[in-house]
């Protein structure tokens, strides 16, 4: 049974469950519904081929205590009835730790994919998720060297954590040739040269005089080049509120769909974030990414990617270095980040679900 809640959970389900599939796996899919809306999940599951969920909890938008108490509840109901021999999490979203833990509660072993990632920031929600989910998880499935390295330095045992690559990158890597930057280009009025920006960490938008930091600073970035922001709904108000809307050649947009937005990222001359993910996306693309944080639980895309950190202030200055900077040289790609994770994952799962 695979849980998933919110946006970034669907694009690392979609080659797992293909992979079960192919190998006569009988699954079920549970949507928390922690992302609720067409343009954060439902266009996923079209673009990405992903199943109809059989169980959709719409646990919707509400505080994080209350997510996490609805989400015990209906979850404990859910694997009470089915009895599935492995529950499935994947990423840090509040989803992630509740199915661990109400897993947990009922004995039912689950496996964590993009397990051992680690900020050592105890400050930010998704630490905890998945130090939970990596403490409670039979089968810990490991993106990158490092999250082998956190997760045998916190005591896991060897039989425990699988080193597998990274599935967000299968699914990149499978819809390449469905990327059409051009397209997303003229739809959006940009040009040829333009930023993308995205931003719904706590530490940028949730605060007054944060997002008026921020909103500041772009000003002085937007009159490097034009950047198109496709706002989250966490925060948008209070950037809103910031005058985020009043920013020069900053185009702001609505959430958009997986195809259109990589569309945007593969033709852009930088991206400006504070997510995971798009980290992870832009070192394979080769696109330079400056990430609005004083920390990561991905070093490898810095180590082997286009990964910068940076701080609010420091954005204007490292716009220009990444805008000057030669881009001509092929760029690593972290090991086994090659488009089969989702492979590796369902043969490690078929064989310890056969041993059972």
């Amino acid at each position: 049974m695979h849980v998933v809640g919110a946006r970034p959970n669907f694009m690392k389900a979609a080659p797992v469950m293909n992979a079960l599939r192919e190998r006569g796996v009988n699954q079920r899919l549970v949507h928390t519904g922690q992302h609720y809306d067409d343009a954060l999940s439902d266009v996923f599951f079209r673009e990405l081929a992903l199943p109809e969920p059989d169980v959709h909890l719409g646990v919707g938008s509400r505080g994080r205590s209350e997510q996490i108490a609805e989400l015990l509840v209906t979850l404990e109901s859910v694997y009470a009835s089915a009895r599935p021999a492995l529950v499935v999490v994947y990423g840090d979203v509040t989803s992630t730790m509740a199915a661990s833990v109400t897993a947990a509660i009922l004995h039912i072993p689950t496996a964590h994919v993009e397990a051992g990632l680690r900020s050592f920031d105890m400050s930010m929600p998704e630490e905890m998720n998945r130090r939970i989910a990596d403490l409670l998880g039979d089968l810990l499935f490991a993106t990158s060297p490092d999250a082998v390295d956190n997760l045998t330095g916190e005591g896991a045992s060897t039989g425990r954590v699988h080193f597998v690559g990274n599935p967000m990158i299968d699914t990149l890597l499978g819809n390449l040739h469905r990327l059409d930057p051009a397209a997303a280009r003229a739809r959006f009025g940009l040009a040829e040269r333009y930023g993308v920006a995205t931003f719904h960490r706590p530490s940028n938008v949730d605060g007054e005089k944060d997002a008026s930091a921020l909103v500041g600073v772009l000003r002085a970035v937007t009159g490097q080049l034009p950047i198109v922001l496709p706002l989250h709904p966490r925060g948008r108000a209070t950037l809103e509120k910031a005058g985020i809307l009043g920013v020069p050649n900053l185009h702001v947009i609505d959430p958009i769909g997986y195809i259109e937005f990589l569309s945007l990222v593969k033709g852009a001359a930088l991206v400006i974030t504070d997510s995971g993910g798009i980290q992870e996306e832009t070192t394979v693309l080769g696109i330079p990414c400056l990430t609005l944080r004083p920390n990561t639980e991905r070093p490898i895309t810095i180590s082997h990617g286009t990964n910068r950190l940076v701080s609010v202030e420091g954005l204007p200055a490292a716009t220009r270095d990444a805008l000057s900077s030669d881009r001509t040289q092929p760029n690593a790609v972290p090991p086994l980040w090659d488009g089969h994770a989702g492979e590796r994952i369902a043969d490690v799962m078929v064989d310890w679900l056969a041993g059972r």
